[in-house]
């Protein structure tokens, strides 16, 4: 098995008995938390170009499941990038 540089120093810091224990700070992990969620909750205005028989297929599907089309298209790339759909070119 190969570790990486990381794990050797962090082996060696184990073996030459170099950890150090720090205080459990349960209020700067709640906060780290907070703001990561903040981060993921985050949406950002973009511009795309794309087929306008596909904006009106979406546009169509949307309408008849009663959901905006931007939602549908931002589940796309949700599903996308969270591996749960494939692209196939």
């Amino acid at each position: 098995m190969k570790y990486s540089s990381e794990e050797l120093e962090l082996l060696e810091m184990i073996e030459n008995d170099e950890m150090k224990s720090v205080a459990f700070d349960n209020d700067a992990i709640k906060a780290m938390a907070g703001d990561t969620l903040d981060y993921l909750k985050q949406k950002k205005q973009i511009s795309i170009n794309i087929k306008q028989s596909d904006l009106d297929f979406i546009k169509q599907r949307a309408n008849d499941i009663g959901i905006s089309y931007q939602n549908i298209i931002q589940a796309l790339i949700h599903n996308y990038t969270t591996g749960k759909l494939k692209l196939r070119v």
